[in-house]
């Protein structure tokens, strides 16, 4: 049975970490979603993988909208978390960001480009 939870420890919340991610991190897109990536290397070393999660107030006004679009990024990494691991690693810090205005109309939607986006950090 696979790990499917997203504990505190695994939540990217400190300043520091964050501005670090924005600092040394390197960015892939995949349709309308797009993550900054920093790997654990001698120069930054990370303890464990942490993933936060983004979405502008540019594209969606309504923080109701943006708390959804949240929710439904938090759950793919949470049911897709060994995908994820697998192609990006275990010891990495991610930023996940919704960069649309549309809308996601199925969590089935979101899902796949997560998938899409782990599979081509695959390749």
């Amino acid at each position: 049975m696979q790990n499917s939870k997203y504990p505190k420890a695994e939540k990217l919340k400190k300043n520091t970490e964050i501005s670090l991610l924005f600092e040394k991190g390197k960015w892939k897109t995949s349709g309308n979603l797009r993550i900054i990536i920093l790997k654990d290397k001698p120069t930054t070393p990370i303890e464990s993988g942490k993933l936060g999660v983004s979405v502008s107030k540019r594209y969606f006004k309504r923080a109701v909208h943006r708390n959804r679009i949240k929710r439904l990024l938090r759950e793919c990494y949470r049911l897709n978390k060994d995908l994820f691991k697998e192609a990006f690693g275990e010891k990495t810090m991610a930023m996940l960001f919704w960069v649309s205005s549309d809308m996601p109309q199925k969590f089935q939607d979101v899902e796949a480009q997560f998938i899409k986006l782990c599979e081509a950090q695959k390749k």
